[in-house]
């Protein structure tokens, strides 16, 4: 019997299965070798594994994050958004030819058909820029009717490349269009990031260029979403892709993922608690309301990780380089009581309640001036890479079905129907 393995007995009937452990994990096709109608019951998918990946590494009890190797930390200080895309879509770093190549493809593809940016003005004034965004990848799939053909290497990556160029231009028009204000282009002679941010901010100047400190930041902030293996938004990516839909409505699905403000909306809702707490004061107050729960800490603890999340670390220092050009977030001194507060707390050391990423973002964004709806937009920017990769894994991965998880059904036995009359 191997050593590493499980040994499972079926009291019922005295029949036993061994298990072998692969990876930390074992396979649930085991237990229906004793009975084939038992089911793993698992709500949320708190200990199932849905697929064997190669990309992101995670270690949540030491607070470890690596994109295909690479320790996070490394890639946000010395690499590029693109870069990093790269590495997650295609499994290694790109050489100096294949990084010029992937980067004129995706500056010269930035560009969207008219009648998307006539898509979006059709959106009303005050449409979250959200769902604005989610209705305009999904719109994509009806001007690209060859995404439909996934089998070919060629066209899957014709489509990465479309929607890694156009997530920040549809997202920059989705904001114009939220303020009334004419569509900036985008221009070839600025990297991605700051592409976007002229997309945002420039009015009647053909000369903007974004400030390079604010544009490198947004840059590590998109490096750090880039990935975070198998949560919601990702989930829903392979759940869709495995029905074999074309990139542009598994992306659109995954966005609407990302929406929920325990996802991707989470850093708004850290900005919208500092607000609330108002004052430096008032902070030990809130935090003993948190302890009696009353109210949520927001931006503290992480289904994953049970450290420090490695990219609060990094955020912390991205935010002093950004504050130096944009003058203090007002709310940032709310922030680092909180947390110096909550940290020497016994109640949330003990329940491994550590600042996590959208803790610090949300304070970067708000600095940077962005409005608080447009902040999981950005997020679905920085994401968009790592969805894609998962979907090009799931697809060259011969163990994936369509996803179909089992339900356990607790509703009344059979019964006849009754009249409308009779009820």
């Amino acid at each position: 019997m191997p050593e590493d393995s499980f040994t499972i007995t079926d009291n019922r009937s005295g029949e036993t299965v061994t298990v072998p452990v692969v990876d930390g994990t074992i396979s649930a096709a085991a237990l229906r070798e004793l009975d084939r109608g038992l089911w793993f019951y698992d709500p949320a998918y708190l200990s199932t594994a849905n697929c064997d990946s190669q990309i992101t590494y995670i270690d949540g009890d030491e607070g470890v994050l690596r994109y295909r190797g690479y320790p996070i930390e490394q890639l946000a200080e010395k690499s590029s958004f693109l870069e990093v895309a790269y590495l997650l879509i295609h499994g290694e770093l790109p050489t100096e030819a294949e990084a010029a190549e992937w980067i004129h493809h995706i500056t010269f593809h930035t560009y969207v058909h008219e009648d998307i940016t006539r898509f979006i003005k059709g959106f009303r004034y005050d449409a979250h820029p959200m769902g604005t965004l989610v209705s305009t990848i999904a719109a994509l799939s009806t001007f690209y009717p060859e995404a439909k053909d996934i089998d070919d290497p060629y066209t899957r990556l014709v489509q990465i490349i479309r929607l890694m160029a156009k997530m920040p231009t549809m997202a920059a028009f989705t904001y114009r269009n939220r303020m009334g204000l004419p569509y900036e282009y985008p221009v070839n002679h600025l990297d991605y990031t700051a592409n976007f941010l002229r997309m945002m901010w420039s009015v009647a100047d053909p000369d903007y260029e974004p400030d390079p400190t604010l544009t490198r930041a947004l840059d590590v902030l998109f490096i750090l979403h880039a990935d975070h293996e198998q949560n919601c938004s990702t989930t829903t990516m392979r759940t869709v892709g495995s029905s074999r839909a074309d990139p542009y409505s598994a992306v659109a699905a995954a966005t609407c993922g990302l929406y929920g403000p325990l996802h991707g909306g989470a850093n708004e809702q850290v900005i919208q608690m500092l607000h609330e707490i108002g004052s430096f004061d008032n902070v030990p107050a809130y935090v003993e309301r948190a302890k009696s729960g009353d109210v949520l800490l927001q931006g503290f603890g992480h289904r994953v990780y049970k450290n420090y999340d490695p990219r609060a670390k990094i955020i912390k220092e991205t935010a002093d380089a950004v504050f130096k050009v944009t003058g203090l977030n007002p709310l940032l001194d709310i922030a680092m009581k909180l947390e110096e507060v909550a940290l020497s707390d016994s109640y949330f050391m003990d329940r491994r309640l550590y600042p996590n990423v959208d803790f610090y973002s949300g304070l970067i964004y708000e600095a940077m001036g962005f409005p608080l709806d447009m902040f999981t937009v950005l997020f679905a920017i920085g994401r968009t890479p790592g969805w894609l990769a998962h979907w090009v894994e799931m697809l060259g991965d011969p163990e994936q079905k369509i996803y179909r998880p089992r339900q356990k059904y607790t509703g009344v036995g059979e019964r006849d129907y009754v009249g409308i009359e009779q009820r």
